[in-house]
């Protein structure tokens, strides 16, 4: 991918508030530059619950609906965001299907390209690890209800 391409890409996930927000602008070029550009159309499935993704997906344009049947659909993720992080961590099927609500464009790279550039750059590892976790804090607190604003200490 040209760096030319990239330039809009990279602004997108590098200001997402509900992204891997501790990626720094080479993280996110280094990341973008092995990653593969999906596409999905309107009602076509992104993830699907029990099967293996094999990596994970970085939304970039669009929006999609994540559920966890037979539970309603709990939230909506749209630019910046991630999705197949469960699974990507934990190397087991899906927990949510995840439906396209219109055109969606998304960042894909899988679980063994991932890891190499970790080896290769261990504090890229370390940013990405501490911004999934902060992700799926913030996803858990919002399915058990309680609020996502940080403690005052």
């Amino acid at each position: 991918m040209t760096q030319t391409t990239q330039q809009p890409d990279l602004s997108i996930l590098a200001s997402a508030k509900q992204g891997l927000v501790y990626l720094t602008a080479n993280d996110w070029a280094l990341v973008a530059d092995k990653a593969a550009r999906r596409h999905f159309k309107a009602g076509q499935s992104i993830l699907q619950q029990g099967k293996n993704a094999n990596g994970f997906y970085i939304f970039l344009k669009g929006t999609a609906t994540a559920h966890i049947p037979p539970q309603g659909p709990f939230r909506t993720i749209g630019p910046g965001e991630v999705c197949g992080e469960i699974s990507f961590l934990d190397e087991l099927p899906a927990t949510a299907n995840v439906v396209a609500k219109g055109a969606v464009e998304a960042y894909f790279i899988d679980r063994a390209t991932l890891q190499s550039l970790f080896e290769l750059f261990p504090h890229l590892g370390s940013r990405f690890y501490r911004s999934l976790a902060t992700i799926l804090s913030r996803r858990l607190r919002e399915v058990i209800g309680t609020s996502s604003a940080p403690r005052k200490t």
